[in-house]
Protein backbone atom coordinates (compact mmCIF):
# COMPACT_ATOMS: atom_id res chain seq x y z
CA UNK A 1 0.00 0.00 0.00
CA UNK A 2 1.38 3.61 -1.16
CA UNK A 3 0.20 6.50 0.79
CA UNK A 4 0.80 9.46 -1.40
CA UNK A 5 0.40 12.73 0.46
CA UNK A 6 -0.87 15.38 -2.71
CA UNK A 7 -0.29 19.16 -2.69
CA UNK A 8 -1.55 21.68 -4.90
CA UNK A 9 -1.66 25.47 -4.42
CA UNK A 10 -3.38 28.44 -6.20
CA UNK A 11 -3.60 32.03 -5.73
CA UNK A 12 -5.49 32.24 -2.92
CA UNK A 13 -6.01 28.62 -1.71
CA UNK A 14 -4.08 24.81 -0.62
CA UNK A 15 -5.65 21.89 -2.12
CA UNK A 16 -4.74 19.06 -0.20
CA UNK A 17 -5.26 15.37 -0.54
CA UNK A 18 -3.85 12.14 0.79
CA UNK A 19 -4.23 9.07 -1.03
CA UNK A 20 -3.98 5.66 -0.66
CA UNK A 21 -3.34 4.07 -3.95
CA UNK A 22 -5.65 5.28 -6.26
CA UNK A 23 -8.01 5.92 -3.15
CA UNK A 24 -8.09 9.79 -1.74
CA UNK A 25 -8.58 9.28 1.94
CA UNK A 26 -8.19 12.60 2.64
CA UNK A 27 -8.97 16.06 1.00
CA UNK A 28 -9.32 19.67 1.55
CA UNK A 29 -8.74 22.89 0.25
CA UNK A 30 -7.53 25.24 2.78
CA UNK A 31 -8.22 29.18 2.09
CA UNK A 32 -5.88 31.96 2.44
CA UNK A 33 -7.49 35.23 2.98
CA UNK A 34 -6.08 38.85 1.23
CA UNK A 35 -5.25 39.85 5.06
CA UNK A 36 -2.82 36.95 5.19
CA UNK A 37 -1.34 37.09 2.10
CA UNK A 38 -1.03 40.68 1.74
CA UNK A 39 1.66 40.22 4.94
CA UNK A 40 4.17 38.65 1.87
CA UNK A 41 5.68 40.90 -0.51
CA UNK A 42 6.82 38.10 -3.07
CA UNK A 43 4.88 34.79 -3.62
CA UNK A 44 7.74 32.94 -2.74
CA UNK A 45 7.41 33.99 0.80
CA UNK A 46 4.34 32.22 1.26
CA UNK A 47 6.08 29.15 1.22
CA UNK A 48 6.55 28.51 5.19
CA UNK A 49 3.18 29.95 5.65
CA UNK A 50 1.52 27.26 3.58
CA UNK A 51 3.50 24.37 4.55
CA UNK A 52 2.73 25.05 8.34
CA UNK A 53 -0.70 24.82 7.47
CA UNK A 54 -0.45 22.34 5.26
CA UNK A 55 1.43 19.71 8.80
CA UNK A 56 -1.29 21.71 10.95
CA UNK A 57 -4.06 20.87 9.20
CA UNK A 58 -2.16 16.91 8.60
CA UNK A 59 -1.88 17.01 12.43
CA UNK A 60 -5.22 17.39 13.04
CA UNK A 61 -6.65 14.63 11.43
CA UNK A 62 -4.40 12.50 12.72
CA UNK A 63 -2.68 11.82 10.10
CA UNK A 64 0.94 10.20 10.89
CA UNK A 65 3.95 12.12 8.15
CA UNK A 66 6.10 8.85 8.99
CA UNK A 67 3.40 6.82 7.25
CA UNK A 68 4.06 8.60 3.93
CA UNK A 69 5.17 6.38 0.86
CA UNK A 70 5.71 9.69 -0.99
CA UNK A 71 5.16 13.47 -2.10
CA UNK A 72 3.11 14.69 -4.79
CA UNK A 73 3.18 18.00 -6.15
CA UNK A 74 1.48 19.94 -9.06
CA UNK A 75 4.56 21.20 -10.88
CA UNK A 76 5.13 25.20 -11.05
CA UNK A 77 7.14 27.48 -13.70
CA UNK A 78 10.25 26.05 -14.89
CA UNK A 79 12.12 25.36 -17.70
CA UNK A 80 10.08 23.57 -20.77
CA UNK A 81 10.28 19.86 -20.40
CA UNK A 82 8.68 17.09 -21.47
CA UNK A 83 5.80 15.13 -20.13
CA UNK A 84 6.09 12.84 -17.58
CA UNK A 85 6.66 12.40 -13.56
CA UNK A 86 9.68 14.29 -12.15
CA UNK A 87 11.64 13.74 -8.83
CA UNK A 88 12.11 17.09 -7.01
CA UNK A 89 15.59 17.94 -6.92
CA UNK A 90 18.10 21.01 -5.89
CA UNK A 91 18.00 22.03 -9.86
CA UNK A 92 14.24 22.59 -9.83
CA UNK A 93 14.03 24.23 -6.11
CA UNK A 94 16.55 26.37 -7.09
CA UNK A 95 15.19 27.48 -10.05
CA UNK A 96 11.45 27.82 -8.44
CA UNK A 97 12.74 29.44 -5.45
CA UNK A 98 14.63 32.61 -8.11
CA UNK A 99 11.50 32.63 -10.11
CA UNK A 100 13.83 32.10 -13.13
CA UNK A 101 11.06 31.22 -16.05
CA UNK A 102 8.16 32.98 -13.88
CA UNK A 103 6.33 33.61 -10.29
CA UNK A 104 3.01 32.05 -9.47
CA UNK A 105 1.83 29.97 -6.66
CA UNK A 106 1.89 26.92 -8.19
CA UNK A 107 6.02 26.74 -7.71
CA UNK A 108 5.49 27.01 -4.01
CA UNK A 109 4.05 23.13 -4.64
CA UNK A 110 7.59 21.10 -5.14
CA UNK A 111 9.69 23.53 -2.75
CA UNK A 112 6.81 22.47 0.42
CA UNK A 113 7.37 18.66 -0.89
CA UNK A 114 10.80 18.57 -1.23
CA UNK A 115 11.49 20.36 2.27
CA UNK A 116 8.49 18.15 3.84
CA UNK A 117 10.27 14.84 1.80
CA UNK A 118 13.90 15.73 3.07
CA UNK A 119 12.54 15.64 6.69
CA UNK A 120 10.83 12.13 5.87
CA UNK A 121 13.37 11.04 3.75
CA UNK A 122 11.07 9.82 1.44
CA UNK A 123 10.73 10.97 -2.52
CA UNK A 124 9.26 14.14 -3.89
CA UNK A 125 7.60 14.49 -7.36
CA UNK A 126 5.68 16.54 -9.75
CA UNK A 127 3.52 15.93 -12.51
CA UNK A 128 2.95 17.78 -16.38
CA UNK A 129 3.92 20.64 -14.78
CA UNK A 130 1.98 23.82 -16.94
CA UNK A 131 5.61 24.09 -18.96
CA UNK A 132 5.65 20.41 -20.74
CA UNK A 133 7.07 21.20 -24.23
CA UNK A 134 6.19 18.46 -27.18
CA UNK A 135 5.35 21.61 -29.32
CA UNK A 136 6.41 21.01 -33.02
CA UNK A 137 9.25 23.55 -34.08
CA UNK A 138 6.51 24.62 -36.69
CA UNK A 139 4.24 25.75 -33.91
CA UNK A 140 6.78 27.67 -32.28
CA UNK A 141 7.71 30.45 -35.16
CA UNK A 142 6.08 34.05 -35.08
CA UNK A 143 6.45 36.22 -37.21
CA UNK A 144 8.80 38.44 -35.70
CA UNK A 145 12.26 36.75 -34.91
CA UNK A 146 13.22 36.75 -31.22
CA UNK A 147 10.11 35.67 -30.37
CA UNK A 148 8.85 32.21 -29.93
CA UNK A 149 5.02 30.74 -29.55
CA UNK A 150 5.83 29.16 -25.68
CA UNK A 151 3.86 26.24 -24.63
CA UNK A 152 2.26 26.67 -20.96
CA UNK A 153 -1.20 25.83 -20.48
CA UNK A 154 -3.08 22.82 -18.28
CA UNK A 155 -0.75 20.25 -19.19
CA UNK A 156 -1.80 17.87 -15.84
CA UNK A 157 -5.57 18.12 -16.57
CA UNK A 158 -5.57 18.00 -20.46
CA UNK A 159 -3.09 14.64 -20.47
CA UNK A 160 -5.04 13.22 -17.94
CA UNK A 161 -8.35 13.74 -19.63
CA UNK A 162 -6.80 12.39 -22.78
CA UNK A 163 -5.68 9.39 -21.08
CA UNK A 164 -9.01 9.00 -19.99
CA UNK A 165 -10.62 9.30 -23.49
CA UNK A 166 -8.18 6.87 -24.82
CA UNK A 167 -9.78 4.19 -22.39
CA UNK A 168 -13.12 5.01 -23.28
CA UNK A 169 -12.05 4.64 -26.60
CA UNK A 170 -10.13 1.45 -25.91
CA UNK A 171 -7.13 2.87 -27.76
CA UNK A 172 -3.82 3.76 -26.66
CA UNK A 173 -3.19 7.29 -26.37
CA UNK A 174 -0.22 7.18 -28.47
CA UNK A 175 -2.23 6.35 -31.25
CA UNK A 176 -4.94 8.77 -31.20
CA UNK A 177 -5.72 12.44 -32.66
CA UNK A 178 -7.19 14.77 -30.00
CA UNK A 179 -8.17 17.85 -29.01
CA UNK A 180 -8.58 18.89 -25.92
CA UNK A 181 -9.98 22.04 -24.31
CA UNK A 182 -9.44 22.77 -21.10
CA UNK A 183 -12.12 25.82 -20.16
CA UNK A 184 -11.07 27.32 -16.94
CA UNK A 185 -10.04 30.75 -15.60
CA UNK A 186 -7.54 30.36 -18.37
CA UNK A 187 -8.33 28.69 -21.46
CA UNK A 188 -6.08 26.35 -23.38
CA UNK A 189 -6.50 24.31 -26.26
CA UNK A 190 -3.56 21.65 -27.19
CA UNK A 191 -3.54 19.63 -30.49
CA UNK A 192 -2.70 15.75 -29.26
CA UNK A 193 -0.92 13.80 -31.99
CA UNK A 194 0.04 10.69 -31.07
CA UNK A 195 0.83 10.53 -27.55
CA UNK A 196 2.05 14.66 -28.02
CA UNK A 197 0.68 17.91 -27.69
CA UNK A 198 2.17 19.08 -30.56
CA UNK A 199 0.30 22.79 -30.59
CA UNK A 200 -1.39 24.69 -27.82
CA UNK A 201 -1.94 28.09 -27.27
CA UNK A 202 0.02 29.70 -24.16
CA UNK A 203 -3.08 29.63 -21.88
CA UNK A 204 -1.36 32.21 -18.89
CA UNK A 205 -0.25 34.89 -20.42
CA UNK A 206 0.09 34.59 -24.23
CA UNK A 207 -2.34 33.85 -27.23
CA UNK A 208 -5.81 32.08 -28.10
CA UNK A 209 -9.27 32.63 -27.20
CA UNK A 210 -10.11 35.70 -24.11
CA UNK A 211 -11.24 33.87 -21.15
CA UNK A 212 -12.87 34.74 -17.76
CA UNK A 213 -9.87 36.10 -16.88
CA UNK A 214 -7.51 36.56 -19.69
CA UNK A 215 -7.35 38.51 -22.43
CA UNK A 216 -6.00 36.22 -25.27
CA UNK A 217 -4.84 37.04 -28.45
CA UNK A 218 -5.22 40.85 -29.29
CA UNK A 219 -4.89 43.12 -32.23
CA UNK A 220 -0.94 44.09 -32.90
CA UNK A 221 -1.35 47.73 -33.53
CA UNK A 222 -4.24 48.94 -31.03
CA UNK A 223 -1.71 46.70 -28.50
CA UNK A 224 1.15 48.56 -29.09
CA UNK A 225 -1.03 51.86 -29.25
CA UNK A 226 -2.69 50.74 -25.54
CA UNK A 227 0.64 50.13 -23.88
CA UNK A 228 2.16 53.70 -24.93
CA UNK A 229 -1.08 55.43 -24.71
CA UNK A 230 -1.44 54.30 -20.72
CA UNK A 231 0.83 54.78 -17.68
CA UNK A 232 1.21 51.09 -16.97
CA UNK A 233 4.42 49.12 -16.20
CA UNK A 234 5.22 46.48 -17.61
CA UNK A 235 4.61 44.28 -14.78
CA UNK A 236 1.12 45.97 -14.38
CA UNK A 237 -0.17 45.73 -17.67
CA UNK A 238 0.85 41.39 -17.45
CA UNK A 239 -0.97 41.33 -14.22
CA UNK A 240 -3.72 43.44 -16.04
CA UNK A 241 -4.11 40.95 -19.32
CA UNK A 242 -4.02 37.66 -17.40
CA UNK A 243 -5.61 38.26 -14.36
CA UNK A 244 -7.90 41.21 -15.15
CA UNK A 245 -9.30 40.70 -18.47
CA UNK A 246 -11.71 38.53 -20.57
CA UNK A 247 -15.10 38.51 -18.87
CA UNK A 248 -14.58 39.85 -15.94
CA UNK A 249 -13.20 43.18 -17.41
CA UNK A 250 -16.33 43.06 -19.53
CA UNK A 251 -19.06 41.74 -17.17
CA UNK A 252 -17.55 42.35 -13.97
CA UNK A 253 -17.23 38.55 -12.59
CA UNK A 254 -15.40 35.93 -13.64
CA UNK A 255 -18.10 33.40 -12.45
CA UNK A 256 -20.27 31.72 -15.00
CA UNK A 257 -22.64 30.49 -13.07
CA UNK A 258 -23.01 34.71 -12.66
CA UNK A 259 -23.07 34.93 -15.86
CA UNK A 260 -25.72 32.14 -16.95
CA UNK A 261 -28.09 33.56 -14.54
CA UNK A 262 -27.81 37.17 -15.38
CA UNK A 263 -28.61 35.84 -19.11
CA UNK A 264 -31.27 33.89 -17.93
CA UNK A 265 -32.93 36.98 -16.25
CA UNK A 266 -32.33 38.99 -20.07
CA UNK A 267 -29.38 40.75 -20.23
CA UNK A 268 -28.47 41.11 -23.12
CA UNK A 269 -24.65 42.24 -22.62
CA UNK A 270 -24.42 39.79 -20.51
CA UNK A 271 -25.19 36.93 -23.23
CA UNK A 272 -23.44 39.17 -25.75
CA UNK A 273 -20.19 38.63 -23.90
CA UNK A 274 -20.69 35.00 -22.98
CA UNK A 275 -21.27 33.81 -26.89
CA UNK A 276 -18.06 36.08 -28.29
CA UNK A 277 -16.34 34.01 -26.03
CA UNK A 278 -17.95 30.65 -26.80
CA UNK A 279 -17.06 31.80 -30.70
CA UNK A 280 -13.55 32.31 -29.86
CA UNK A 281 -13.08 29.09 -28.20
CA UNK A 282 -15.02 27.61 -31.49
CA UNK A 283 -12.73 29.39 -33.45
CA UNK A 284 -9.65 28.19 -31.77
CA UNK A 285 -10.85 24.90 -32.11
CA UNK A 286 -11.12 25.08 -35.70
CA UNK A 287 -7.36 26.18 -36.17
CA UNK A 288 -6.76 23.23 -33.93
CA UNK A 289 -8.37 20.67 -36.24
CA UNK A 290 -5.88 22.14 -39.51
CA UNK A 291 -2.96 20.84 -37.26
CA UNK A 292 -4.26 17.39 -37.45
CA UNK A 293 -5.37 17.81 -41.40
CA UNK A 294 -9.38 17.30 -39.97
CA UNK A 295 -8.56 13.81 -38.98
CA UNK A 296 -9.51 13.68 -35.75
CA UNK A 297 -10.40 10.95 -33.28
CA UNK A 298 -12.24 13.32 -30.80
CA UNK A 299 -12.75 16.90 -29.50
CA UNK A 300 -12.77 16.89 -25.31
CA UNK A 301 -14.15 19.91 -23.58
CA UNK A 302 -12.86 19.59 -19.94
CA UNK A 303 -12.28 21.71 -16.95
CA UNK A 304 -14.15 23.89 -14.56
CA UNK A 305 -16.30 25.68 -17.21
CA UNK A 306 -17.39 22.96 -19.40
CA UNK A 307 -19.81 22.54 -16.27
CA UNK A 308 -21.62 25.00 -18.35
CA UNK A 309 -24.25 23.31 -20.37
CA UNK A 310 -24.67 26.54 -21.74
CA UNK A 311 -21.42 27.19 -22.86
CA UNK A 312 -20.83 23.65 -24.09
CA UNK A 313 -23.79 23.79 -26.12
CA UNK A 314 -22.71 27.34 -27.81
CA UNK A 315 -19.04 25.96 -28.75
CA UNK A 316 -20.45 22.47 -29.79
CA UNK A 317 -22.84 23.95 -32.44
CA UNK A 318 -20.06 25.52 -34.22
CA UNK A 319 -17.76 22.54 -33.77
CA UNK A 320 -19.79 18.99 -34.29
CA UNK A 321 -18.63 18.91 -37.86
CA UNK A 322 -15.16 17.95 -37.14
CA UNK A 323 -15.79 15.28 -35.15
CA UNK A 324 -17.19 13.44 -32.21
CA UNK A 325 -17.36 15.73 -29.18
CA UNK A 326 -16.82 14.32 -25.58
CA UNK A 327 -17.52 16.22 -22.71
CA UNK A 328 -15.57 15.79 -19.55
CA UNK A 329 -16.41 18.78 -16.86
CA UNK A 330 -14.29 19.30 -14.29
CA UNK A 331 -10.69 18.64 -13.22
CA UNK A 332 -9.39 16.25 -10.66
CA UNK A 333 -6.19 17.01 -10.35
CA UNK A 334 -5.18 16.10 -6.84
CA UNK A 335 -5.80 12.11 -8.50
CA UNK A 336 -4.01 13.03 -11.56
CA UNK A 337 -1.19 13.44 -9.60
CA UNK A 338 -1.18 10.93 -7.02
CA UNK A 339 -1.61 8.51 -10.39
CA UNK A 340 2.16 10.15 -11.96
CA UNK A 341 3.35 9.29 -8.33
CA UNK A 342 1.90 5.78 -8.32
CA UNK A 343 3.40 5.06 -11.51
CA UNK A 344 6.48 5.57 -10.49
CA UNK A 345 6.33 4.00 -7.13
CA UNK A 346 5.26 0.27 -8.49
CA UNK A 347 7.84 0.94 -11.17
CA UNK A 348 5.28 0.97 -14.01
CA UNK A 349 7.42 4.50 -15.47
CA UNK A 350 10.65 5.97 -14.49
CA UNK A 351 10.84 9.45 -12.87
CA UNK A 352 12.56 11.76 -15.13
CA UNK A 353 15.21 14.09 -14.02
CA UNK A 354 14.99 18.02 -14.16
CA UNK A 355 18.00 19.26 -15.67
CA UNK A 356 17.79 22.80 -17.51
CA UNK A 357 21.49 23.58 -16.65
CA UNK A 358 23.09 24.88 -20.43
CA UNK A 359 19.74 23.60 -22.14
CA UNK A 360 17.98 25.95 -24.95
CA UNK A 361 15.68 27.46 -22.60
CA UNK A 362 18.31 28.40 -20.02
CA UNK A 363 17.42 31.88 -19.08
CA UNK A 364 20.38 34.00 -19.96
CA UNK A 365 22.13 37.51 -18.62
CA UNK A 366 24.11 39.99 -19.13
CA UNK A 367 25.91 41.67 -16.09
CA UNK A 368 26.89 45.04 -15.76
CA UNK A 369 29.09 46.32 -13.35
CA UNK A 370 29.81 49.60 -12.24
CA UNK A 371 33.37 49.38 -11.39
CA UNK A 372 34.18 52.43 -9.53
CA UNK A 373 31.21 51.75 -6.83
CA UNK A 374 33.03 48.40 -5.78
CA UNK A 375 34.68 48.07 -2.35
CA UNK A 376 36.20 44.16 -3.02
CA UNK A 377 33.76 42.56 -0.51
CA UNK A 378 32.93 39.73 -2.48
CA UNK A 379 29.08 39.15 -1.53
CA UNK A 380 27.95 38.80 -4.63
CA UNK A 381 30.83 36.31 -6.15
CA UNK A 382 29.93 34.40 -2.69
CA UNK A 383 26.11 34.51 -3.54
CA UNK A 384 26.48 33.23 -7.08
CA UNK A 385 25.36 30.06 -7.73
CA UNK A 386 27.02 29.90 -11.38
CA UNK A 387 30.53 31.59 -10.30
CA UNK A 388 29.83 33.38 -12.93
CA UNK A 389 32.39 36.69 -10.98
CA UNK A 390 35.30 37.03 -9.99
CA UNK A 391 37.66 39.79 -9.19
CA UNK A 392 39.52 41.65 -12.12
CA UNK A 393 42.99 42.42 -12.11
CA UNK A 394 42.86 45.93 -12.48
CA UNK A 395 42.33 48.54 -9.48
CA UNK A 396 39.79 51.12 -9.24
CA UNK A 397 40.13 54.61 -8.28
CA UNK A 398 39.28 53.60 -4.59
CA UNK A 399 42.33 51.15 -4.31
CA UNK A 400 39.73 47.93 -5.07
CA UNK A 401 39.85 44.96 -7.80
CA UNK A 402 36.18 45.55 -8.56
CA UNK A 403 34.41 42.10 -9.95
CA UNK A 404 34.26 41.41 -13.55
CA UNK A 405 31.94 38.55 -15.11
CA UNK A 406 34.36 35.65 -15.59
CA UNK A 407 31.95 33.79 -17.24
CA UNK A 408 29.52 35.65 -18.46
CA UNK A 409 27.97 32.61 -20.27
CA UNK A 410 27.12 30.67 -17.65
CA UNK A 411 24.94 34.18 -16.41
CA UNK A 412 20.76 33.29 -16.05
CA UNK A 413 20.13 36.81 -15.27
CA UNK A 414 18.30 35.56 -11.72
CA UNK A 415 19.88 39.23 -10.24
CA UNK A 416 21.15 37.04 -6.73
CA UNK A 417 24.33 39.21 -7.04
CA UNK A 418 22.71 42.79 -7.53
CA UNK A 419 20.32 42.20 -5.06
CA UNK A 420 22.88 41.30 -2.16
CA UNK A 421 25.51 44.46 -3.52
CA UNK A 422 25.28 46.81 -0.53
CA UNK A 423 26.27 48.89 -3.39
CA UNK A 424 24.62 49.02 -6.59
CA UNK A 425 27.96 47.46 -8.24
CA UNK A 426 25.77 45.12 -10.59
CA UNK A 427 22.98 45.44 -12.87
CA UNK A 428 21.59 42.65 -14.71
CA UNK A 429 19.60 42.92 -18.00
CA UNK A 430 17.48 39.72 -19.27
CA UNK A 431 18.38 38.73 -22.37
Amino acid sequence: MKQILVINPGSTSTKIGVFENELQIHGVSLHHSTEELTKFTEISDQRWFREKAIIDWLVEHSVNLDSLTAIVARGGLLCPIPSGTYAVNEAMVHDLELGLYGKHACNLAALIAYDLSQKLNIPSFIVDPVVVDEMSPLAKISGTPGIKRASIFHALNQKAMAKKVAKILNRPYAELNLIVAHLGGGISIGVHQQGKVVDVNNALNGDGPFSPERTGTLPTTELIRYFFSKDFSTDTLIKRFSSKSGLVAHLGTNDSRVIVERIQAGEEKAQFYFEAMAYQIAKELGRAAAVLEGSIDSIVLTGGLAHSNKLTTLIKEYIEFLGPVIIMPGENELKALALGALRVLTGSERAAEYSPRGGEFMPKGRVIVHQERCKECSLCINSCPYSVLGFSKGINSKGFHPVEPMYPEKCTGCTLCAVICPDVVLTIERI
